[in-house]
């Protein structure tokens, strides 16, 4: 019998669940940080949900403790690092919210489009007004549907019953996939200009902070309806507010804000616009289906069997001299989905030389398809779902092992096309290092900031690039640069204090002898 710690309310039948298997729930709710440390000692697993913050603090207190389980999706308050150190699995329900997410989308759809939230409240309050809220059908109309993961894929399949036609932006979406589901892939501009009414979603990263932004806006198709029940800031919502005031946006239908709770926002005062508290995942199925699911993956970790939700499987499934790889494969995924050409992904090669290529390395190649994911998807990407995930997008991976290395005791490197990607550890701490990009020899960390830079091998280029970011207040914290063998051309890799922004990307790419700049924003 193993002692479950609950600090959150779970759906009963998932406790029940676990009670029935003979474990001991333990249920104390809201703990402060100091009580959590003093709960989880002999604790063998805790079950949270958003409101329980677990760090490296309480997980170095829990020595008994197996598996973390999150009823829900997001792991951000969750230590993943620290937990895949201590060998503790984390658990979560990905599945459990994307039905609700999806029908809540088409419902934000439907009431922006027929003013039904802005005419229930008018004639409440003894108003009959049938000719100021009419409103358009959306059959004929035209969706265009951003990131085709599986809850824009079911989106878009109950969009079709309403005689839409179907536009998606996803650039790592195969055309096989696409032409299944009905939908004709564009970019992303294409289909701004093509589109009446637009939902998002994608995940919230560096790279689509802002992506609906004032420029796009009104590059867009005039009237164009906006809908997000993603997540907040994808839209620039100062931006869409003066567009929907200047009339060149016809609506918005918001679930998600920047900030939340959002109570003020100039949003408001428009009577074009519908929003909600973000209800997303906020359904009784939706909430008993995390609890039910979680308390399954819970029970099957503490008896050892496989999890098919497990974030990180490999914490305790990976050997000794693998596991201090495994931050370093994600890292390298990341990286990678930032740098590299989406027209090129139908192949991912993943190629592990020295030593690590004596041992089972399955679980690297998960760990770097997590990563890679984790930026390009909206989908909550697991060790488990990574490689499912690739199949639907038609991206097929490849994984080769060596034992001889010339230059490094480990190294992962990954190609896809014309680009490439290599880290190892190095040092008694086994410190996390970039030492390869397209065949390129450089050495830096792979921070959370950092910029590509290739550029033609003459005197004067790193002078340019130093004066550019200096003069924008971009700090840069590390610095390497790699040659090509005939000396024709380098390249650079720096990683920064701040992101740098379009301006200073524009400067850079603009300046003589610099070929091409890559940002690169990883997750903290």
């Amino acid at each position: 019998m193993a002692r479950i710690l609950v600090t959150e309310q779970i759906a009963d039948a998932g406790l029940d669940r676990l009670r029935a298997a003979g474990h001991d729930v333990d249920v104390q709710l809201a703990p402060t940080p100091d009580e959590l440390v003093e709960l989880v000692r002999g604790a063998h697993a805790l079950i949270i949900r958003s409101a329980t913050t677990v760090t490296a603090e309480v997980l170095g207190a829990a020595d008994d403790l197996v598996v973390v389980g999150r009823a829900g999706i997001g792991l951000d308050n969750v230590d993943v690092e620290a937990a895949t150190a201590r060998g503790v699995m984390v658990v979560n329900a990905p599945q459990s919210n994307i039905l609700s997410a999806a029908e809540h989308t088409l419902a934000m759809l439907l009431a922006q489009a027929r003013n039904i939230p802005q005419a229930h409240s008018a004639l409440k309050a003894g108003r009959w007004e049938r000719s100021r809220w009419t409103g358009v059908e959306l059959s004929d109309k035209t969706l265009g549907v951003i990131g085709l993961g599986r809850i824009g894929k079911l989106v878009a399949q109950r969009a079709l019953a309403f005689g839409m036609r179907l536009v998606a932006y996803d650039p790592f979406v195969g055309a096989d996939r696409a032409r299944q589901m009905s939908v004709e892939l564009m970019d992303l501009d294409q289909l701004l200009a093509e589109s009446d009414f637009v939902t998002i979603h994608v995940a919230k990263t560096p790279e689509t902070v802002g992506l609906i932004d004032a420029e796009r806006l009104r590059a867009a198709k005039p009237g164009i309806r906006i809908v997000n029940v993603a997540r907040g800031g994808i839209v620039d919502e100062a931006d869409l507010a003066a567009a929907i005031a200047e009339g060149h946006v016809g609506g918005a239908a918001l679930d998600v804000f920047d900030t939340e709770p959002c109570t003020d926002s100039p949003l408001f005062a428009l009577d074009e616009v519908v929003v909600t508290p973000h209800l997303g995942a906020s359904t009784v199925e939706a909430q008993d289906k995390a609890g039910d699911t979680i308390a399954e993956m819970v029970g099957l970790a503490l008896a050892g069997e496989f999890v098919p939700y497990a974030v990180n499987v490999g914490a305790a499934e990976a050997s000794e001299t693998v596991r201090p790889f495994l931050p370093l494969a994600e890292r390298i995924g990341e990286v990678f989905a930032c740098y590299a050409d989406a027209t090129e992904t139908g192949e991912i090669s993943v190629e592990y030389t020295g030593e690590i290529a004596d041992y089972d390395t399955r679980i690297l190649t998960l760990s770097l398809l997590k990563g890679f994911f984790d930026r390009v998807s909206d989908d909550p990407v697991s060790f488990v779902n990574a490689p499912q995930l690739a199949k639907e997008r038609g991206i097929e991976v490849r994984e080769s092992s060596t034992s001889t290395s010339h230059d490094f005791v480990n190294l992962i490197t990954v190609r896809a096309g014309s680009r490439a990607i290599a880290g190892t550890l190095t040092g008694l701490r086994g410190d996390p290092r970039i030492v390869m990009v397209d065949d390129h020899k450089v050495d830096v960390p792979p921070a959370r900031h950092m910029l590509i830079v290739r550029n033609e091998d003459v005197p004067g280029v790193i002078g340019v690039v130093g004066t550019v970011l200096g003069e924008s207040g971009v700090n840069i914290a590390d610095m390497d640069v790699g040659q090509t063998a005939d000396g024709t051309a380098a390249l650079m890799v720096l990683a920064t204090s701040v992101p740098a922004d379009d301006e200073v990307l524009d400067r850079l790419r603009a300046a003589d002898s610099i070929r091409s700049v890559h940002a690169i924003s990883l997750s903290a």
